[in-house]
């Protein structure tokens, strides 16, 4: 038996992808060359939409690659491994995608709300998955790094009103930390 097909590797996953109900890419990111083209990545899109749009199955393999997907209203969601890969792990992915991507979109889980939200979820994304290793798969401490907050502002703006109430507050503390001296400094002038 060949055992380089044997061996462990943290690169778990080729590719996660989420499309719409046409087939067509909203989110793809491929990991590893072996779709090294987008024409191939499209074409291999295609083919997996039209394997999985209408089944019931939750796994496939497909061209020699375990895909598990899930779907929701008008989108498609994959996690893509290799033929070896348990499937297990590339689930657990999955259920992590979906989870966040529906807390990210308040469960409003459609096309529309995902355009709208595309930022936060290619971030969601990075966090999950880097270079095709697993790095998290909490949905729980993905959304706590993209910093969901409950109000309806942009994570651009998020960033920023973040920064700035940080900032306010080292200057009160500093503020307080004077101002303490300053009450301070005549007791010391006295007691000698």
């Amino acid at each position: 038996m060949d055992t380089s097909l044997l061996e462990a590797s943290l690169y778990t996953v080729k590719a996660i992808a989420i499309l719409d109900n046409d087939g067509e890419r909203i989110i793809s990111k491929f990991y590893d060359d072996t779709f090294p083209t987008v024409k191939e990545q499209k074409e291999f899109e295609k083919n997996l939409f039209n394997k999985t749009h209408k089944a019931n199955a939750e796994i496939i393999m497909l061209e020699g690659l375990t895909c598990v997907y899930r779907s929701n209203v008008d989108l498609f969601f994959y996690v893509i491994g290799s033929s070896q890969e348990n499937e297990l792990i590339l689930v657990s992915v999955l259920n992590c995608l979906y989870e966040v991507i529906s807390q990210i979109l308040r469960k409003n889980i459609e096309k529309r709300t995902l355009f709208d939200h595309l930022d936060s979820a290619y971030l969601a994304i990075d966090e999950i998955v880097d270079g095709g290793i697993i790095l998290e798969a909490d949905p729980a401490a993905i959304l706590q790094r993209v910093a969901l907050k409950g109000e309806d502002v942009p994570l651009s703006e998020q960033n920023f009103k973040d920064v700035v109430a940080s900032k306010l507050e080292v200057g009160q503390r500093t503020m307080k930390v004077i101002q303490s001296a300053k009450d301070q400094l005549p007791w010391n002038f006295l007691k000698n």
